[in-house]
């Protein structure tokens, strides 16, 4: 109805366009665009910088408190005062008077010897360390998540690829199998073989669909925004590296000296330990140099309607005696607090070695499992030549060739997974030892399908 009431021009126009929107390639998302956008939109790396701007106030803090300070006060009182005084015969006189007293105070105060205010500096320095490292860290377990999602999708993307493929070959072989047995050469036996398998692999392809769309979904959540295509890994570049140098005592080492996680829990530590002599600066003596300017009138009752005009300058020097075992108590605490602090590093080192030992043998073992899973699929192709070749002449059964083709299938599966974990593997280790987290992915994003 539309074609005939519409002029031929936008009849053209309209179907130019939908050949036109059909012809738009389809763009995929790289890794390293997934990596930018979960910089941008993961709430975690957001609350790292929010936490590490808040921990760089803490240096302008600690330094304002040994810089001089300069305060001013003033009040104004109306005053209503009422005395009696004797006379010179011992009578009693009542007298009221009503008068304005006022008081103006400016101050100039110069911390000179105050031992807590200086580690409180010292103290500040290593609450930003720590913040930075936390934030670095971060970065870095925001590069594996992205990198595990982006992995996980196509692995889930490989996997429905074959399920489509093995639902495709179990198709043929049903109608093969149907025809063999319409020709009388076949067993019905066969055919419910077949239909058995194709049926599995139906549910199959549903549930590998569903796997994707929930791989895809946990790359979203990171990333904040749609994914519709994922770039696949080009298996003809992909280069099998070792570790280099190849000694897990080297990247054990290298993880222990420069991971942020330790660098942020040696913050820690350094914090602790500043905090003990903070605290023990509780003990010491306190020494200003002081400059005060008063004026004042009125300030007391024997002399309402004077005024006063009081220039001081001098040193103010406070020795502490006694406080009731509370200083005592804060070093007790931060004492404390520094045997826990020590004893997370030491639980982290220990952990740390052990993390870096399962990436370094991700990496050089996965190598071995890829190229042996490789050599299985060539075998499996080869097989599954075979079992044709034997099944058209007689020798072997369908179901031989369908089990060398579902083990076809599972070994490609198995191959991909290998693949995708092995350059997960090389991101943590990197990340583990604290190398350049962005070069890694831009490393893996280079050998991804262009």
């Amino acid at each position: 109805m539309f074609l005939k009431t519409t002029p031929q021009w936008v009849c053209a126009f309209v179907v130019g366009g939908i050949l036109t929107a059909a012809s738009v390639p389809v763009w995929s998302l790289y890794l390293s665009q997934a990596y930018k956008a979960a910089q941008e939109q993961d709430p975690r790396i957001r609350a790292a910088r929010a936490g590490r701007d808040a921990a760089m106030e803490r240096i302008p803090q600690a330094r304002s408190q040994l810089l001089p300070s300069i305060t001013a006060s003033a009040a104004r009182y109306k005053n209503d005062l009422d005395q009696i005084q004797k006379n010179v015969l011992g009578n009693e006189v009542p007298s009221s008077d009503r008068y304005i007293s006022y008081n103006q105070t400016l101050q100039l105060r110069q911390p000179l010897y105050r031992k807590p205010l200086w580690d409180g500096l010292r103290q500040a320095g290593y609450i930003v360390e720590d913040a930075q490292a936390t934030l670095e860290r971060e970065e870095q377990e925001l590069a594996t998540r992205v990198t595990g999602a982006y992995m996980e999708a196509l692995l889930a993307q490989d996997a429905l690829t074959l399920a489509h493929k093995k639902q495709s070959v179990t198709t043929t072989q049903l109608d093969a199998a149907k025809k063999s047995f319409a020709a009388g050469n076949g067993t019905r036996t066969d055919v419910d073989e077949v239909q058995a398998r194709l049926d599995m692999d139906d549910a199959n392809v549903v549930s590998t669909r569903q796997q994707l769309a929930q791989a895809k979904q946990q790359l979203e959540i990171i990333i904040a925004q749609p994914v519709a295509n994922l770039a696949s890994v080009d298996t003809v570049r992909l280069p099998l590296l070792s570790p280099e140098p190849g000694s897990v005592e080297y990247w054990v080492s290298q993880a222990q000296a420069h991971s942020p996680e330790m660098r942020a829990l040696q913050a820690r530590v350094d914090s602790a330990q500043a905090e003990i002599e903070k605290a023990k600066g509780g003990h010491y003596p306190t020494l200003d140099a002081v400059a005060q300017l008063t004026r004042s009138a009125s300030e007391n009752v024997t002399s309402p309607g004077s005024r006063y005009t009081n220039r001081t300058l001098g040193l103010q020097l406070n020795v502490p005696l006694f406080s009731g075992g509370y200083t005592q108590s804060t070093v007790r605490q931060a004492v404390a607090e520094l045997v826990r602090a020590q004893e997370n590093l030491e639980a982290a080192r220990r952990d740390l070695a052990v993390r870096v030992n399962v990436e370094y043998r991700g990496v050089s073992e996965g190598i071995l499992k890829i190229r042996a899973l490789e050599q299985a699929e060539r075998s499996g192709e080869q097989l599954v030549k075979s079992s044709r070749r034997s099944h058209e002449v007689g020798s072997r059964s369908l179901l031989d060739v369908l089990n060398a083709e579902q083990q076809l299938q599972v070994t490609r599966r198995d191959l991909a997974e290998a693949r995708y974990r092995y350059l997960l593997a090389r991101v943590r280790l990197r990340a583990l030892a604290g190398e350049d987290i962005e070069q890694s992915i831009q490393e893996i994003n280079g050998w991804l399908m262009q």
